[in-house]
């Protein structure tokens, strides 16, 4: 066995995770607003403190910025480009054996996992960053008959505290009230059903210090589906939001066209901000 078979094979505590499970499932049946359960303590405590310690700086140009009305945060889904304990642990999650416990936890059968991050991999805000109130796109947007049926968020923040905010927020379906906030606590993993009204988001601006950010590893699980209707990112706005409202609609139907336009072209996130990225660095220069 290699270095990297004995690094991914230690990576999660499954010995915690199958005592636990009967209990978990449970809960994640009746959870509200929609099917969910908080898990502490997913990773082995030697393996978390080593993929926190890798998580990659804001400087390493692997990363996309997400930024329009509705978010602001960045995401790095190119595993390669990731420490070795990070690459181990989404290996791990794309395996057999968690594969086959999320399905025992969730009762979805079939599910596929996705190695190529498909609006996964890594997530960072910063501080003032948000994420507006939505339910998740619908189908994978290289293989359109994948129906995305459950996500898990994995945060690797060694340090967190509520004053900061950015606990996530899960609302009913009419978007009357939050039912559940979750704490973005470091080894703690939050598992859901994706639907069209699974709507979560975490809106106000982040107060943590400069030197800190809301880190997470997430992942998405498919079924392949005879026929699935295709859905953007659907963002909605709280009954506090006020004249937000209308700036957060309008966000959404420009990313619903940009959507369409990335599906239609075959491109990705990863082109388009690398080449807006070009682009400012042109501008600069002739400025």
């Amino acid at each position: 066995m290699s270095d990297d078979d004995t690094l991914q094979a230690t990576t999660v505590d499954y010995d915690r995770l199958d005592r636990d499970l009967p209990q978990l499932r449970a809960s994640y049946a009746v959870a509200t607003p929609f099917p969910h359960v908080v898990i502490d303590g997913v990773l082995v405590p030697e393996v978390f403190e080593r993929a926190a310690e890798e998580f990659p700086a804001m400087r390493d140009e692997s990363w996309n910025g997400y930024l329009h009305v509705n978010e602001t945060k960045y995401s790095n889904t190119s595993p390669d480009t990731w420490g070795p304990t990070l690459q181990a642990v989404a290996r791990e999650f794309c395996s057999p054996r968690f594969v086959s416990y999320l399905t025992r936890l969730t009762g979805i059968e079939e599910l596929i996992p996705d190695w190529t991050m498909d609006g996964g991999g890594l997530h960072q805000t910063l501080r003032g960053g948000h994420l507006n109130i939505h339910a998740d796109f619908s189908t994978h947007h290289t293989h359109e008959n994948w129906a995305r049926r459950v996500n898990i968020l994995l945060y690797l923040n060694r340090e967190w505290h509520d004053e900061w905010g950015g606990r996530l927020e899960l609302w009913d379906k009419e978007m009357t009230a939050c039912q559940a906030r979750v704490t973005p606590a470091g080894n703690r993993m939050l598992v859901f059903t994706t639907s069209d009204d699974s709507f979560h988001g975490h809106p106000d601006g982040l107060t943590c210090p400069d030197d800190m950010a809301r880190r997470s590893m997430a992942l998405y699980y498919f079924t392949e589906e005879d026929h699935v209707v295709r859905r953007s990112t659907n963002y909605r706005a709280r009954p506090e939001d006020g004249w937000r409202r209308i700036a957060i609609g309008a966000d959404r139907v420009a990313l619903d066209f940009y959507d369409r336009a990335k599906r239609r072209l075959g491109i990705s996130d990863e082109k388009v901000q690398s080449a807006l990225a070009r682009l400012h660095r042109v501008r600069r220069k002739r400025g």
